[in-house]
């Protein structure tokens, strides 16, 4: 199995985000095993694989491997085919999450993290109320590990907050149920992302056209899980779009899951544990993009905890409130920010939406901005201009 039964750090899930705190946690010296229980890290892909080109940076530069398509253009679609491209000020790409996920993993492994795949942890283990480990099972064999702090990075469906006592559970208002193709066989503009934006084809979400290169896209779509449970599921509204806009597509691979579109959890963390990513819901609630905001949430937690353990202190709820504290404050109110937006946006009917991309046609093309389509859409709820001006003019 493994040569230790006690380490510094359990992370719990070998994404992006439990593999950079893995690694930052790793190169400040403390002992860090991941585990992961898929038996290949990065598959099956749950997301559109976008990111930011400056927000990628921020952790690395770019490997040519890891883009499938380098985007420089976004194209929002009305319910009537009506559309508006804009150009990005910042160019981003579309990954290929297998190899991607796969280098972090070794990355932090090179940095002295111990990486083990195909490890369930089923549960937490206690001593006198305090958590000490986690066990589980590991190629089907029982284990149990011992830790002083543990990092759930587990995802939206996190089920390890939960057994440390915290609130995890999101209303059905506030989780998008997706279904995502990659597909082939297709002639899309390679350099240019498509959402769909209508109430009847994607009720209280949007559907996603993500170029992957040579001819090939992933295609999915996100709906609230109220109207999953109430009308016609995200498989068949995709499946329909599909045979009518790709009819001639073949299919690659498919994926299902939830994107979490709520505000920040309200607890983080608890004594000796740290939530990150998607578990923590650090997820833009308006496009569902949680890649880099979950590994910059990673970063912060690997900081707070380095500052733990080198100073002998005790990773308890006292010491490491710091980290829930500091992502409040930063990416926090971004996200609250845009919640509120979300909130007003994906209430607009199709009339309305039809509307909105016409007075915006109308426009020079200089100022048809992302600012200007949602400055468009929301008139009537002044409040939020201040809003849209820090989240997309950045003042």
């Amino acid at each position: 199995m493994w040569k230790k039964n006690k380490y510094d750090i359990i992370v719990v899930g070998a994404g992006p985000v439990g593999s950079t705190f893995a690694r930052l946690a790793a190169e400040g010296g403390l002992q860090v095993l991941v585990l992961e229980r898929k038996t290949t890290i990065g598959v099956p892909v749950r997301c559109g694989e976008a990111v930011a080109d400056s927000g990628l940076r921020k952790f690395h530069t770019p490997r040519q491997e890891w883009i499938n398509a380098t985007i420089d253009k976004f194209r929002f679609v009305a319910p009537n085919d009506e559309s508006i491209t804009v150009n990005l000020k910042d160019r981003g790409y579309v990954l290929d999450r297998t190899i991607f996920d796969s280098d972090l993993a070794n990355f932090a492994e090179k940095s002295g993290a111990t990486v083990v795949k195909n490890t369930n942890v089923t549960g937490l283990l206690f001593e006198a109320d305090k958590l000490i480990g986690v066990k589980g099972l590991h190629d089907d064999n029982p284990f149990e590990i011992t830790a002083k702090l543990i990092i759930a990075a587990d995802g939206v469906e996190s089920r390890i907050g939960r057994m440390a006592g915290l609130k995890t559970a999101m209303k059905l208002t506030e989780i998008d149920s997706c279904y995502q193709k990659t597909i082939s066989g297709v002639e899309i503009d390679q350099a240019t992302c498509d959402f769909y934006t209508s109430y009847s084809l994607a009720p209280h979400g949007y559907l996603w056209v993500f170029p992957k290169g040579y001819g090939r896209a992933n295609v999915g779509i996100g709906i609230s899980g109220i109207d999953a449970m109430q009308g016609e599921s995200a498989k068949v509204r995709l499946n329909n779009f599909l045979k009518t806009k790709f009819p001639q597509h073949k299919i690659e691979s498919e994926a299902v899951g939830g994107i979490p579109l709520s505000k920040p959890i309200k607890q983080m963390v608890t004594d000796n544990l740290m939530m990150i990513g998607d578990a923590a819901r650090t997820v833009n609630p308006l496009s569902g993009g949680g890649i880099i905001l979950g590994m910059k949430s990673a970063a912060l937690a690997a900081e707070v905890a380095l500052k733990i353990f080198k100073n002998n202190l005790k990773p308890n709820l006292e010491n490491l409130i710091e980290y829930q504290n500091r992502w409040l404050k930063s990416e926090g109110k971004q996200i609250n920010r845009i919640y509120r937006i979300k909130e007003a946006v994906t209430k607009i009917s199709d009339p309305d939406l039809n509307r909105i991309i016409e007075k915006v046609q109308k426009l020079p093309k200089e100022k048809q901005t992302i600012a200007r389509i949602f400055t468009a859409a929301i008139p009537q709820k002044p409040s939020l201009l201040l809003d849209i001006a820090k989240v997309f003019i950045g003042t």
